[in-house]
Parts: C-alpha cells; structure tokens; sequence
C-alpha cells in the first residue's frame, strides 16, 4: 500500500499540532532547566520504570546472550504460555501454533493489526483521551480515526455518543483498559456495550492490554474477547514491558483470528523479521513468574498511586478519580490557577524540576466541532498527566521539591 506524496509529513504535522510540539517543550525545559541549574530533573513524564526489572528475568535474559541465542529466532514457548495464561484469566481458548504473533513490542503488534485490517477509508472508533501512538498507525494505514469523549471527572462511557460515532465505513473499535492516560478500567456494563455494537455492526476490535496486570482496589482486569462473540473479532495486543519493567526489551504479541495473525505475523517478518532473540529466551522465564510477582506488582503500585494523589490533593490539584488501574494520575488543574495546562507544566520544570505531560496531548479536537460543542470540552487544556512508576527517592525527591514552593495555605504556588 503506497502512501501519498506528503503523506508522512502531514501527518508530521498534524501530531506536532496536538502532542509532538508540546511533548519537545517540554522536553527542551527540562533540558534548561538542567544547564542553568546543573540539578536534574524529576520526571514524571515517560511511561516507564525507573527501578531494576526483576532479576530472575534478567539474570535469564544474561544466560540466553552467554548461550548464543544472537539470531533470528521464533520462540514458541512464547505462544505456548501465552495461550494458557489467556485461558487462565480471560477463559479463552487459544491456539499457539496459530493465533499468536510474537512481535517488537505492543507497539509493533498494534501497527501490525492496523496495517492487516485496515483499508483505505475505513473509519475506527477511538476513545478520547487517547494514547498517541494509535491515530499515527490508523492514519498511514488510510483509517480515518473518529473520537468518542469519554466523560470527566470519572471517564465514563456516554452510550449514545458511542453508538452515535458509528457510520456504514466504521471497521473497527480500538480500546485500551487499563486505560492511558485516566488509569480507568472500563467496567463490566461499558465492556458489554462496546461488545454489543461490535456484534451488531459486525466490527472488529483492537484491544491494548499492557495494564492488564496493573490493577487496583480489587478491580479486575477483563479482556473484551471474552464477551460472547467476540474472540472471533478480536485482536488483544499486549507486551512484556509494562509487567515486567522492560520497556526497552521490545517483546509483545498479537493474539486474534487464525487469518489476522497470519497476516501480523507476514507484516511483522517483513518489517523487523524477529524480536530480540535472548530476550525472547528470557520472556518465557517472565511468563513463568509465580502468582506472587503479580500480587507484589498490583501492591507495590497501588501503594505509589496513593502517595502520588496524596501528594497532589495536598498541593491543590483537583483528584476526582482515582486511578483504578495502569501507572498514570491525570490529575485537573487547581481551580484558580489561570494556566493552561502546557504553560503550567513549563513553571513546574522551572521552578521545581519536575516533569509531568500536558494532558491536551491525549485530546483530540474535532476543528469542525461548533463553538458551543467546543466550550463543552474547554477541560481538555486542564489536565496533566504524572507517572507513578518511579522509585521511592525519585518520588520522595520530587514530593520535596514541589513542597518548597507550597504557599502559607499549603497550595503550590507557581509564579
């Protein structure tokens, strides 16, 4: 499938208007912030860990490089313990010889299913707020993504606008649960409302299920395909990364339909050919991991997340939700406070050296929307986005820093 001339660039262009230029800025005043200083900053930005992976999967990961597995290489055993940990959870039942691609990453898994499903002007549901990296690959495949709010504070579902969004051209629905960047989990009743237009308008589903062991206050984590009727729509991508605090190992899967991962499979070996050799050794020791780890997971992040909303009640940013799952508190702005949301994370570099995402990134305004329609999301420049999945000092560092710039009624002032 060739792409237009300019076509890249204009997507370019596109994301630069929404998250790419604000993310820059706010990476370049960190940058600043640390020249001018020479302290650096406390990032509560990316998403991903800045403590040790497990060393059971590392000291593996280290035996598979000393063992020569430095080629191409398909691990089965990947798709193996894949199958029974879906069947396991979600009750499915998968077959590993052919339902399972292994891939570089969710990332890849999801451009992977993109590209094998979607044809040019294919319309895909998306709920807003929204991670990134989705509109990019449903765009260069030639889908034109079509956004549904989800509504604050609490980020619930509106049924009507989702079954509103849907038209003769709509392919599929891409849902992420646990969700970036509310930390919602959608509940069981938006789970059956999703699955029941699907059905009934005979759509696919793509589902991002990295958070899938990152839940909290006993929510549990449920996989869209396990609703009647829907594995045989459903691609689930997931990954290593999140689970296991190896986001740069770049190990995930697509599990779906035994024609669709074929064809992610094909797409796959045609653009990368094969993920990391050793690390797919090392992946099955992950996979292998005791109930225990993911207690201790669930735990040891529930208990960041409540130090994190604590500490930003505190301050007076306004926490109507508590995130239920994932590693991420979109928190909303004080209520006095006249910023927006990206100048408000720039003072917070400056002043403090704290990085955090301006939510606007994760929104994703519709210019045809009338101006009315538009004040109804006047909160999409309100919210910004912190990461609780740092260690206890970067986290004690950054409660530290913000406190030294409290006002006498306790509140963060920013000048």
């Amino acid at each position: 499938m060739a792409a237009p001339n300019g076509y890249f660039s204009e997507i370019e262009r596109e994301r630069d208007q929404q998250y790419g230029s604000e993310t820059r800025r706010v990476i370049q005043c960190g940058e600043e912030y640390h020249s001018i200083t020479n302290s650096g900053t406390l990032s509560s930005c990316p998403g991903f860990p800045d403590f040790p992976a497990p060393s059971h999967i590392k000291d593996a990961a280290i035996s598979a490089i000393n063992s020569d597995f430095n080629q191409y290489r398909h691990v089965q055993g990947i798709c193996d313990r894949v199958a029974i940990l879906m069947n396991q959870m979600h009750g499915l039942d998968v077959n590993p010889l052919t339902d399972i691609a292994i891939c570089c990453g969710q990332t890849e898994a999801f451009a992977a299913a993109a590209f094998a499903i979607i044809d040019k002007g294919d319309e895909v549901v998306l709920f807003d707020p929204c991670y990134e990296t989705y509109e990019g690959c449903i765009k260069i495949a030639g889908g034109v993504p079509v956004y549904v709010p989800l509504d604050p504070p609490h980020w619930t579902l509106d049924p009507n606008t989702f079954i509103k969004s849907f038209s003769g051209r709509t392919k599929a629905v891409v849902l992420n649960s646990p969700h970036n960047p509310t930390g919602k989990v959608f509940t069981k009743d938006e789970l059956e409302i999703i699955a029941g237009e699907c059905r009934s308008r005979n759509c696919l589903a793509i589902t991002d299920e990295v958070y899938e062991h990152i839940t909290f206050d006993s929510e549990k984590h449920i996989s869209l395909a396990s609703f009647p009727g829907m594995q045989g729509r459903t691609i689930i991508t997931s990954s290593l990364s999140k689970t296991f605090s190896v986001t740069g190992w770049r190990i995930g899967w697509a599990i779906a339909p035994a024609f669709i991962a074929s064809a992610i499979r094909n797409i796959h070996v045609k653009v990368t050919d094969s993920a990391p050799a050793p690390f797919q050794e090392a992946a099955l020791t992950a996979l292998r991991s005791p109930l225990e780890y993911f207690e201790s997971l669930r735990s040891d992040y529930e208990s960041r997340r409540d130090y994190v909303v604590n500490l930003l009640a505190r301050i007076g940013f306004k926490i109507h939700f508590k995130p239920h799952g994932a590693f991420f508190l979109f928190a909303e702005l004080p209520e006095n406070c006249p910023l927006s949301d990206v100048e408000y994370v720039r003072k917070l570099i400056q002043q403090a050296g704290v990085v955090a995402v301006p939510g606007c990134g994760f929104f994703h305004a519709d210019s045809s929307v009338e101006k009315l329609a538009q004040e109804r999301y006047s909160y999409q420049d309100r919210y910004i986005r912190f990461a609780f999945c740092k260690n206890d000092q970067t986290l004690a560092s950054a409660a530290k820093r913000l406190g030294e710039l409290l006002d006498t009624a306790g509140c963060l002032k920013l000048k």
